[in-house]
């Protein structure tokens, strides 16, 4: 299982960042709320949906991370330099903390939900989720939780998009 730290370490690509972040505790979240404001790239990140590129990973780029401490997923808004909501990224995870340099993390489950604005839900990395399992990365109740928060979020607040984006937007509020 790999661990994901909510400063996005992991992308390479990202050579200057601002790092905002705060723990809420509010009848909107009761969790992390953090903020990459990415200020330089040694080369943009693009991914195709429905023929169209969307770039993902460029100066000017922020991302938003909701991260609910009782819950099994964290969810990446990444928004452009208008803070329009291009996709949302929704890892489903195992566990999470925070390291000893105060930045929150996660232990990834493999699976991830690729929300767009039109409401269009990819389901990512199922293949890499049932390897994990295959290997003894992970337990049947590690591939078990992972589907089952999958299948919730889908049902739930993700059924209703206009919703979602509300809250992705009280959420950037609070931050910001």
């Amino acid at each position: 299982m790999k661990r994901s730290r909510l400063s996005y370490d992991e992308w390479k690509c990202i050579t200057s960042k601002d790092i905002l972040g705060k723990r809420v505790n509010s009848e909107l979240l009761n969790g992390y709320i953090g903020l990459i404001d990415i200020k330089e790239v040694s080369k943009a990140q693009t991914w195709k949906f429905n023929g169209e590129d969307i770039v993902v990973c460029d100066k000017g780029r922020k991302w938003l991370s909701i991260l609910p401490q009782n819950d099994w997923y964290c969810i990446t808004a990444m928004m452009d330099e208008e803070e329009k909501i291009l996709l949302w990224y929704i890892d489903m995870i195992a566990n999470q903390g925070i390291d000893e340099d105060g930045v929150p993390y996660f232990d990834d489950l493999y699976l991830d939900l690729v929300v767009y604005p039109d409401g269009t839900i990819v389901v990512d990395d199922m293949d890499e989720l049932e390897d994990a399992l295959s290997k003894q990365d992970i337990t049947q109740e590690q591939y078990n939780l992972a589907i089952e928060t999958s299948n919730r979020l889908q049902q739930g607040v993700l059924s209703n998009i206009p919703s979602f984006i509300e809250y992705t937007r009280k959420c950037y509020e609070i931050v910001k």
